[in-house]
């Protein structure tokens, strides 16, 4: 693991299986992979389409369980919980950023990216409203605070999606196609951005991706194909 060998393992999986019901039959879309994420590494994941990519990435995150196997995040067992717990535990650790940015379109992007924050109990919404402001300026949208989804571009839209998965300064971020949506200068500028916000965390970030020039960034690349390690 290069220079994380010795840092905290963030994320584990442990023979991780998940299978979809056809009709009377099973279909393998992962296949016993295991996986380990230290704090602050960057691991990218590549492979074609159907290789069953974004499905681990769901099975991860705990948007999904997996048929068979476990999955721990900050080594405490996270697939097991009920979906009110993964939700709180995701909450607290995990950040998303997918290739569809899924903002709420009646809600400002201020408002959007303090909603993680605001879902807390303990939240102050003055608070949470300059923490989700400095964000936002952080990552160049200060004069669009009170604008909607609608009224942003692609780009503006995925820089909101962006500073609302971080904005709960998770210890790892997850993100689908983050850039597949984008052209190749605002992907770019968008890349880059998460690699100094990154480093100023100390987040470990597990990406999946078609995009070789991001891949390639990463402290590890891992392929898939089929369901397996390749």
């Amino acid at each position: 693991m290069n220079n994380f060998a010795n840092n905290k393992i963030v994320l584990e999986a442990k023979n991780i299986q998940k299978s979809f019901n056809e009709g009377k039959n099973s279909v393998d879309v992962i296949k016993d992979l295991s996986l380990k994420v230290a704090a602050g590494e960057f691991v990218s994941i590549v492979g074609s389409s159907g290789s069953g990519k974004s499905t681990l990435l769901h099975v991860l995150g705990g948007l999904d369980r997996p048929t068979e196997g476990m999955v721990f995040l900050n080594g405490q067992r996270f697939d097991n919980l009920n979906e009110t717990e993964r939700g709180y535990k995701r909450n607290q650790y995990l950040g998303f950023v997918y290739q569809f940015h899924h903002l709420l379109p009646e809600f400002t992007a201020l408002e959007n990216v303090a909603m993680p924050i605001m879902l807390r109990k303990e939240s102050q919404y003055s608070e949470v409203k300059q923490q989700a402001e400095a964000l936002l300026e952080r990552v160049g949208l200060s004069h669009r605070l009170t604008h909607k989804p609608g009224e942003l571009s692609g780009g503006e839209r995925q820089r909101v999606a962006l500073a609302r998965a971080l904005v709960t300064k998770p210890a790892l971020m997850l993100a689908d196609e983050p850039t597949g949506n984008l052209d190749r200068k605002t992907a770019v500028g968008i890349f880059e951005l998460l690699s100094e916000l990154r480093n100023e965390l100390n987040m470990a970030m597990l990406i999946v991706t078609h995009d070789e020039q991001l891949a390639k960034s990463a402290d590890r690349i891992l392929h898939m194909q089929d369901g397996i390690w390749v």
